[in-house]
């Protein structure tokens, strides 16, 4: 169960990262196509390298995302108003940082096992608002076909990713609960949270893995 949710993650990480170097008022559509295949073009090119240096991987994975994804609503969405509120703005980058580096470290290696089996975007939706959301289907290296829902908001008129669902698996929901947990088990101590977050994010994996997912093959 959980190389198929190895599977789903890396229709995830391809999501995520798809409106890279996108100009202001770009239909959220058109960026998700252009993007995409720019991403599978620049692993196609350094796979090798990446494989050798995962680093390298880390820090391009980081360079890609981190403008266009909002890392602040994302990481205020997982500890909550009741959390998040008492954090201060030092804790808010750190928690942010250790939660890139942590989901590029657990599934970075399985996208660059993807070798572009197949993926298509569905059809546009609405976008006149300042939230919409487009679906994906990901045909992953099993030859199960993952749908991929991801959430957009604009944020100072530009897209921002702010959640993903991956085969029925709401990312942001499953990390917001376990962040909710860690906070109880570490007796509310925030800093303590925020550095173990890695761990946290292990035990999130395996908890999805456990749920049963619907790739059709």
């Amino acid at each position: 169960m959980l190389a198929i949710l190895r599977q789903a993650l890396v229709a995830m990480l391809l999501a995520v990262p798809l409106l890279a170097s996108a100009a202001p008022a770009t239909p959220a559509y058109s960026l998700i196509k252009g993007t995409t295949d720019q991403l599978l073009s620049d692993l196609s090119a350094n796979r090798e390298n990446y494989r050798q240096n995962p680093q390298a991987f880390y820090d391009a994975l980081n360079r890609i995302v981190g403008p266009v994804v909002d890392a602040d609503g994302i990481s205020r969405s997982i500890m909550t108003v009741k959390y998040s509120r008492r954090a201060t703005p030092e804790q808010m980058q750190r928690f942010q940082e250790n939660f890139r580096r942590s989901l590029f470290q657990f599934y970075g290696n399985a996208l660059l096992e993807y070798n572009n089996q197949g993926i298509t975007v569905d059809a546009p939706k609405d976008e006149s608002g300042d939230r919409t959301s487009v679906g994906m289907q990901v045909k992953g290296n099993n030859g199960a076909v993952y749908p991929v829902s991801y959430t957009l908001e604009k944020v100072n008129g530009d897209w921002k990713v702010r959640n993903v669902i991956v085969n029925g698996i709401n990312i942001g929901k499953l990390f917001r609960d376990q962040f909710s947990d860690a906070m109880q088990r570490n007796g509310n101590n925030l800093d303590k949270t925020i550095d173990g977050w890695a761990g946290e994010v292990a035990k999130a994996k395996d908890a999805a893995g456990s749920q049963p997912l619907q790739g059709q093959p």
